[in-house]
């Protein structure tokens, strides 16, 4: 059994596909896997590290701007999208896959539709709560169209009905406990903790608001906070070095850079501050966790915003957008929460009955019965 992915651009693309593949890897010891993606992104990196074949084509996403160097590089786009379909062709031919698989990212886009000619089996993975142009469009061809969130459905003109299976989420949080998370972190029964983070990188506007919240929850410690400002937030670490923390610590507040243990730290938070990325909203719901979360306006179709109101729709988050986020904004919606612990509680449970926590093994069926 040969089964071929497309994917690449972000992680939020490419991670779900290796949970996928690794998956069928494990339970499949017969099935040979190949990655195609691109030279120039993350992909590049994360697939051969997963241990998985991976091939490149030279392709390039459509600018939407009429400016002179847009329409330049859109002209360029053009001619290796012309270009790429050809080597799909070459790699689809060498590899005879029985099933072709694809995760979004605009490299899909043409291994897909050329795989489609070729008469392979098809099938796509939609992670956001508003698919992208890619996968819209693919959606007219594929055999299957795999969707994390129902919402995303009267977002497209399928060809096939449409299929909700969720999206991986990773074994650890899934095995999280929240009283031994909570005594690792030394946080006390009687006591709420909220985790804030914007992402691996963080989000200037998210640490700009949280500054003065938590200088102020340091002083009065009315609940416990860990906050975590990003790889680009260093700046921000100076500066509650100098409002006094030590080592990132002061009081019932923790900083840090980056969290590298997120298992633990969600599974002892009772209220979670964040973006409204798609794999980030999958583990908000797998662990039950209240939220407010503040979508990045700078994400393609503004799919993080569909994405966090799948959740304030259904009463299991709530949103701040990033043009009304202020500290006294964020603050007065998180002691709103804190305050009421049978809404807290409704929303818990609201949040965990959209987790679909075998999303994994449902994708996988779907693609190797495909291969079939």
């Amino acid at each position: 059994m040969k089964i071929l992915f497309a994917t690449g651009g972000t992680a939020g693309h490419i991670n779900p596909a290796l949970a996928v593949a690794s998956y069928i890897r494990e339970n499949n010891k017969e099935a040979e896997i190949l990655f195609v993606g691109t030279s120039d992104h993350m992909e590049s990196r994360l697939v051969p590290s997963a241990g998985f074949d991976f091939k490149t084509i030279e392709i390039a996403g459509f600018r939407r701007s009429f400016s002179p160097n847009a329409l330049a590089h859109n002209v360029k786009t053009v001619g290796l999208l012309i270009k790429s379909r050809s080597a799909c062709k070459k790699i689809i031919s060498e590899f005879k896959p029985d099933v072709a698989v694809g995760f979004g990212g605009y490299v899909s886009g043409p291994v897909l539709q050329t795989a489609v000619k070729m008469g392979i089996p098809t099938c796509i993975h939609e992670q956001n709560a508003y698919p992208g142009i890619t996968n819209k469009t693919l959606a007219k061809e594929v055999d299957r169209v795999m969707l994390t969130v129902e919402d995303a459905a009267k977002h497209l003109d399928s060809k096939n009905p449409v299929t909700v299976t969720g999206l991986p989420v990773r074994g650890e949080l899934l095995k999280a406990d929240r009283d031994i998370s909570r005594a690792q972190l030394g946080i006390p029964d009687d006591k709420y903790l909220v985790l804030s983070f914007g992402g691996s990188l963080g989000a200037k506007p998210l640490n700009d608001a949280m500054y003065d919240i938590l200088l102020n929850s340091a002083e009065t410690g009315k609940y416990y906070h860990i906050h975590s400002v990003g790889t680009n937030g260093g700046d921000y670490l100076k500066k509650f070095e100098d409002a006094g923390f030590v080592d990132g610590k002061k009081g019932t507040v923790e900083v840090r850079q980056y969290i590298d243990n997120m298992d633990i730290c969600m599974a002892a938070a009772d209220l979670v501050i964040g973006r409204a990325g798609a794999s980030s909203l999958s583990e908000i719901e797998a662990m039950g966790k209240a939220s407010v979360l503040i979508p990045s306006p700078y994400v393609a179709e503004n799919h993080q915003f569909h994405n966090a109101m799948a959740l304030v729709n259904r009463n299991a988050g709530s949103i701040i957008e990033e043009k009304d986020l202020t500290s006294d904004a964020l603050s007065d919606k998180i002691d709103a929460l804190l305050s009421d612990s049978e809404n807290l509680k409704a929303i818990e449970k609201n949040a965990k009955s959209m987790a679909i926590l075998d999303a994994t093994q449902r994708i996988s069926d779907i693609i190797l019965s495909l291969a079939k």
